[in-house]
C-alpha cells in the first residue's frame, strides 16, 4: 500500500451543513421564545401586585372575601416582580 501525500493546495474547508445551521435557528428561536414567556411572566405578577395594592388600598374588606390577611398582603406586594 502506497501512501501518497495530498497537497494543501487540494484541501478543502468544511463548512457547516444546512441542518446545521437549522438547529442553530431553532434554538435561537427557542430561546427567544423562553425569554419571551419570562417577561410575560414578570409583567403578569407586577400587574397582579399593583391590582392587589390597589385594591387593598380601596376595597380593604374584599381582600378578607379572598381569603388572604393584611399580613399576607403586604408580604405579597412587597415581592420583586422576579419573585415568585
Amino acid at each position: 500500500m502506497n501512501h501518497v501525500p495530498i497537497p494543501i493546495s487540494r484541501l478543502r474547508v468544511v463548512r457547516p451543513a444546512a441542518p446545521a445551521r437549522e438547529e442553530s435557528r431553532l434554538r435561537w428561536r427557542t430561546n427567544l421564545a423562553a425569554l419571551r414567556r419570562i417577561v410575560a411572566t414578570w409583567d403578569r405578577r407586577t400587574r397582579f401586585r399593583r391590582d392587589l395594592e390597589q385594591v387593598s388600598r380601596n376595597d380593604p374588606h374584599l381582600i378578607d372575601d379572598i381569603g388572604l390577611t393584611r399580613w399576607q398582603v403586604e408580604i405579597e406586594i412587597a415581592k420583586h416582580f422576579w419573585q415568585a
